[in-house]
């Protein structure tokens, strides 16, 4: 792990500074993220460490922006055939802080948000945001086809194969409509 950064910012004194931190933060580190990554060591593959760097500024509106870009390598379940790989992630983007949650609405649409409280941001939380907007909703790996079928199944018999009988509660009422309607 890079030690270049300190945890905890205060951003408008970064900004006014026209500050740039960088490093390397281990995944584990990152909580909330690593709920969704492979465990630590499956499959060969160990978590590893996400690098990034944090450039803090202002802009024409006079707001504290922080362009943040993101590189790692995160372990995920594939869910289409259960294996473990490696998704790269090289992520760029440009957040505004904000005091108060009301304020995101006045924010321009080019900016994401970040909440900050008693001027302390911590780089880890950021760099975690990004890798977590990174995680696809369903992880698939690259090159991860249909999952295959023996070879004298096709897909149209297999599907009425596994077709479950349909219970009709009304079919013997038919029958006794047509006896009334003879008598």
């Amino acid at each position: 792990m890079s030690r270049d950064f300190p945890d905890i910012v205060d951003p408008w004194k970064a900004a006014d500074g026209r500050r740039a931190f960088g490093g390397t933060v281990p995944l584990a580190r990152l909580e909330r993220l690593t709920a969704l990554l492979a465990p630590d060591g499956a499959g060969g593959i160990d978590w590893g460490e996400a690098a990034f760097e944090a450039v803090f500024g202002y802009d024409e509106q006079g707001l504290v922006t922080i362009r943040v870009s993101v590189r790692a390598e995160l372990p995920l379940v594939c869910q289409r055939s259960l294996e473990i790989y490696l998704e790269p992630v090289d992520r760029m983007s440009t957040v505004a802080v904000i005091t108060d949650i009301g304020e995101q609405e006045s924010l321009p649409d080019v900016y994401e948000p970040v909440l900050v409280e008693d001027r302390r941001l911590a780089l880890a939380s950021l760099v975690e945001e990004e890798l977590l907007l990174a995680v696809p909703q369903v992880p698939r790996k690259p090159g991860a086809g249909e999952p295959e079928l023996p070879a004298d199944v096709s897909l149209e018999s297999a599907s009425e194969d596994h077709k479950e009988p349909v219970h009709k509660p009304f079919a013997g009422l038919a029958g006794l409509m047509k006896e009334k309607d003879r008598d």
